[in-house]
């Protein structure tokens, strides 16, 4: 199955449906104040699915559509935070390279794993960050050392668990960071 076999009418729709799943993904990612994957990859896996897109690796397009569009949104919002003076570089060169590096093995690790395999993923780490939230109580403000056993560990985790899931890692990294 390719997109290329569309009629007009069914590049419409599917350009439709995909418009309105962006609008939805970033309402609720805005609102919620949670990365637009979280919305975006679920809802995706379900238009590839309608459309008639191979079972065998649906989720695995769906994942990877979603980071095509985290990518670049990810660097406006570095570089807006950044006009204002909010982003900590430090952070990013002793934390950040083992998000990537995370990434860059759950990527290869995800290539490997069957669709049903990832949608179980997915679904089990999107009811564990829920009962997260849930759960979660204001804790008295501590001011722990954020140091570098901490970062390499907790950036690997956040990278790895992100490239299964096509998210973004925000609603990791902010209470991590926080």
């Amino acid at each position: 199955f390719m997109i290329e076999t569309f009629g007009t009418n069914q590049i419409l729709f599917f350009l439709l449906i995909m418009s309105v799943t962006a609008v939805f993904a970033g309402f609720f990612a805005g609102f919620f104040g949670i990365g637009g994957g979280i919305i975006t990859v679920p809802c995706l896996f379900y238009i590839f699915e309608v459309v008639g897109i191979d079972k065998s690796f649906v989720m695995h397009l769906a994942v990877g559509t979603s980071f095509a569009i985290i990518v670049p949104t990810a660097i406006m919002s570095v570089f807006t935070h950044y006009k204002h003076q909010a982003v900590d570089f430090g952070v990013v060169r002793t934390y950040g390279i083992f998000v990537v590096i995370g990434v860059v093995i759950g990527t290869f690790f995800a290539a490997f794993m069957h669709t049903k395999s990832l949608v179980l993923f997915f679904s089990m780490v999107i009811y564990l960050l829920a009962l997260n939230l849930i759960f979660l109580k204001e804790k008295t403000k501590i001011k722990l050392k954020f140091n570098l056993l901490q970062r390499t560990v907790l950036g690997f985790i956040v990278g790895f668990v992100s490239s299964l899931m096509g998210i973004g890692g925000a609603i990791m990294n902010v209470p991590i960071l926080k």
